[in-house]
């Protein structure tokens, strides 16, 4: 028999020429809350990361490399996701990820060491890989195409809340316990939104065909699909890699205090709510190409402004950067979800997504760490 090319099939019912955001925005928000703890339990260790360096007397390149680790859990079970999708359906995988990242998070809390929290860290990206490509699948089947940019714009409002939300939540819980509460209280949180969209979506339930040799070729035979894997890692470089490290920058290189340092990180990312949004009415508007010069082109001059401003300035790329940076996304995925037929919108972002994660989300803070130990931070970021 020879390979299926992934197609997933709509409902019975389901008349997906009739579905604009405002009929599915129960789905679609249920969703964002899901990828915003999904998010956050990736994002939560950056504004940690001074406490964390502490408290296990690591290096700065220690401090990077638990990045890379996550990294790695994440590359190997998004690029797998497509398998379990066609095992479990959408649905369980998205319940299944959020219960077990839960588990994970509470792991990482009791680690006692770098290899412990190395290993934990495995663990919780494994179990967040599962998440993107089940719920942007769920997502585009739901919504008509006309409309994937402003759905995937709500849905991106996921990570930006939860750029914004991991500093302040982290200094809040820390004035009364210690950087090990915060994931524990996450966790219990991930793990009951879990356990309610089992209850909610049970209408709400695609399932995939297995990706196949032909699936693959498909993909790695389309030189289009190659060039989204380059523009993901810079867009994910640019949004979570400079993210990540940027309390470690600030607090070493800039003598700023750590409770001030992830305050700015916070709040340099408020505006990035209202630019996502305006980034995805701008796909949809100009098309996801014209879309994507512009931002790569001013989120580049912003980003080595961060390594090259004085103490002065720093404040000012720090709030420009995010907002013109995350607006990648939402033209990102709409033409990552136009790569190949109709319905294999989950296969592309299994493929792609992983391979742009790890270059993007781990190997650029890890190298961001060796250059702040070896040179400086500065000229890892700029």
């Amino acid at each position: 028999m020879k390979d299926k090319i992934l197609i997933e099939p709509e409902p019975d019912g389901f008349d997906r020429k009739g579905a604009n955001l405002s009929t599915q925005i129960g789905p679609v928000l249920l969703l964002t809350a899901i990828f915003f703890l999904n998010f956050s339990a990736r994002v939560v260790y950056a504004p940690l990361m001074p406490e964390i360096e502490t408290d296990l007397n690591i290096t700065h390149s220690d401090a990077g490399s638990m990045f890379f680790y996550l990294s790695i859990g994440y590359f190997i079970t998004l690029l797998g996701s497509g398998w379990v999708a066609a095992s479990l359906n959408h649905r369980r995988t998205i319940i299944l990820s959020s219960v077990v990242l839960g588990l994970a998070l509470f792991f990482t809390a009791f680690s006692g060491g770098l290899k412990t929290i190395r290993f934990t860290l495995l663990l919780l990206g494994a179990a967040a890989g599962l998440y993107l490509p089940s719920g942007i699948a769920t997502l585009t089947q739901l919504i008509n195409q006309r409309h994937w940019g402003k759905a995937l714009a709500v849905h991106e409002l996921a990570p930006n809340l939860g750029f914004i939300m991991a500093p302040l939540l982290s200094e809040l819980i820390m004035i009364w316990f210690s950087w090990r509460s915060v994931p524990v209280m996450l966790g219990i949180t991930t793990i009951f939104l879990g356990i309610g969209f089992a209850f909610y979506s049970r209408e709400v339930s695609f399932t995939s065909v297995p990706p196949g040799f032909t699936s693959f070729k498909l993909f790695f035979s389309n030189p289009a699909f190659w060039i989204m894997v380059i523009l993901f890692s810079l867009g994910i470089a640019g949004t979570l890699g400079i993210y990540t490290m940027l309390p470690l920058y600030l607090v070493a290189e800039h003598a700023i205090d750590r409770n001030y340092a992830n305050t700015l990180l916070s709040f340099s990312r408020i505006l990035s709510l209202f630019t996502a949004l305006a980034g995805g009415w701008t796909s949809d508007r100009f098309g996801p190409r014209n879309t994507l010069i512009i931002v790569f082109l001013f989120s580049g001059i912003t980003t080595m402004a961060i390594g090259a401003a004085s103490d002065h300035w720093i404040i000012v790329p720090i709030f420009l950067q995010p907002m013109i940076a995350v607006c990648f996304f939402p033209a990102g995925f709409a033409a990552l979800s136009r790569i190949g037929p109709p319905g294999a919108s989950n296969i592309a972002v299994s493929l792609a997504a992983p391979l742009a994660f790890m270059i993007g989300g781990g190997a650029v803070p890890s190298l961001i760490g060796f250059m702040g130990d070896t040179l400086s931070f500065a000229s890892g970021i700029g």
